[in-house]
């Protein structure tokens, strides 16, 4: 399996789809409920790789994410062939990002010296959907890039 398993609740969202995917292989309904029941480990493997699948397709689409942490806010924009970076760090060891009050704080003190702003750029590896999915299972959201826009504007292109 190269991502994760999805959890039962996105299998039961994703049923119709789950379907499809076992009508694919000729794999009836009474033949899902055997494979089930006589060789859980095929069974095991059948779901594991409808769940690379999935990651695959959404990992395909996703243009933006966003890691915001109490002191720190990573946003990134994921083009073709490289991932754009624009990190925010809060110096004001009081303010908590992640509570209305500290988002507050930050909007009404962007320019303070208590909030530094950087930006870089860094190349894929050899597996861009993998290096997408890592940021996302370190707490990274995947997001329609609205703060991404909106702090490129202000902190320029790079």
């Amino acid at each position: 399996m190269k991502y994760t398993r999805l959890t039962k609740e996105q299998f039961e969202e994703l049923h119709k789809e789950f379907i499809n995917f076992l009508a694919t292989q000729s794999i009836t309904a009474d033949e899902w409920t055997d494979i089930k029941q006589n060789k859980p480990e095929v069974a095991e493997q059948e779901l594991d790789v409808f769940s690379d699948l999935v990651w695959e397709g959404v990992l395909g689409q996703v243009k933006y994410l966003e890691h915001i942490s109490a002191h720190q806010m990573h946003l990134f924009c994921l083009k073709e062939d490289i991932m754009h970076l624009i990190a925010i760090k809060i110096k004001n060891e009081a303010t908590d990002l992640t509570t209305t009050d500290g988002f507050d704080w930050f909007r009404n003190n962007l320019l303070s010296d208590d909030v530094e702003f950087l930006t870089a750029n860094k190349s894929y590896t050899d597996d861009k959907y993998l290096d997408k999915f890592k940021l996302i299972q370190q707490g990274a959201v995947i997001t329609k890039g609205e703060l991404f826009r909106y702090f490129e504007k202000l902190v320029g292109p790079k």
